[in-house]
């Protein structure tokens, strides 16, 4: 039925633009659809602003289902994939770009309970109210 296999490169004229791809002639008689992740390296939002009808494109064919006549194109694996940049590096601990400093912790403490915590804090509210009323007296 198909004279178009797995892997061959192809030219092909864009002949309709639908929000999930783009269907392109490969002949007179048939056509196939680039999926909207296959039309370029790096996410495309929407496909008309990559592709309009009349492009020639090189596509590469994907898959050929016999049975229902179906051929999945690729305009991104015709495509060099761009060099990724190098990444910075991360800084590791204390307060990195847009983070907030933090206090260091008295110490590392596991699950505490709601009622664990309330008491700690009743504690430490009380300790800090008597240091304030002995400074009172002075």
């Amino acid at each position: 039925m198909s004279n178009y296999e797995e892997g061959s490169i192809i030219e092909g004229k864009v002949t309709g633009i639908k929000p999930f791809g783009a269907f392109v002639a490969i002949d007179e008689k048939k056509q196939g659809l680039v999926h909207i992740s296959e039309v370029a390296h790096g996410y495309v939002k929407d496909i008309a602003d990559v592709l309009t009808v009349g492009d020639e494109v090189k596509v590469k064919v994907m898959s050929v289902d016999e049975s229902s006549g179906k051929i999945s194109l690729s305009i991104r694996a015709t495509q060099e994939a761009p060099a990724r940049p190098q990444s910075k590096p991360r800084p590791t601990g204390g307060a990195g770009v847009g983070r907030k400093p933090q206090a260091p912790q008295q110490k590392q403490q596991g699950f505490n309970t709601l009622e664990d915590k309330l008491k700690e804090w009743l504690k430490q509210s009380n300790e800090i109210q008597a240091d304030l009323n002995k400074r009172a007296k002075k």
